[in-house]
């Protein structure tokens, strides 16, 4: 599969569309979801173009995949997440109800977020 570099979060990333941005850093940026579906809902992405997990963990650098990590860490720290509890999803492909085929991370929180599969 060939990346969409027409995609809402490419466009979101190059500024071309608003966010409500939460934080970033040289590789990863944070905002809030459009559609929310717990009270924090904050979409986390690799500002570069990879499509889902696999495609990260394959091709990006150490720098990239560590910045994203830190980026996530430090909402999680800055929202008291850390102390209440959160989930963190990634779909990937079909299966796993992908809508946009860009790496994103749902940080998820806020409230007690149920069962994950039921």
């Amino acid at each position: 599969m060939k990346y969409d570099d027409d995609n809402i979060f490419a466009k979101i990333i190059r500024k071309q569309l608003p966010c409500d941005l939460i934080k970033e850093n040289n590789n990863a940026l944070a905002f809030k979801d459009i559609s929310p579906r717990a009270p924090i809902h904050i979409l986390v992405v690799p500002k570069k173009g990879y499509i889902n997990y696999h495609d990260f963990i394959s091709d990006a650098s150490i720098e990239e995949i560590n910045d994203l990590n830190e980026l996530m860490k430090n909402i999680i720290l800055e929202m008291k997440l850390d102390h209440t509890g959160y989930r963190i999803i990634t779909n990937t492909g079909n299966d796993g109800n992908q809508d946009v085929k860009h790496l994103h991370f749902h940080l998820l929180g806020g409230k007690n977020l149920g069962l994950m599969v039921k």
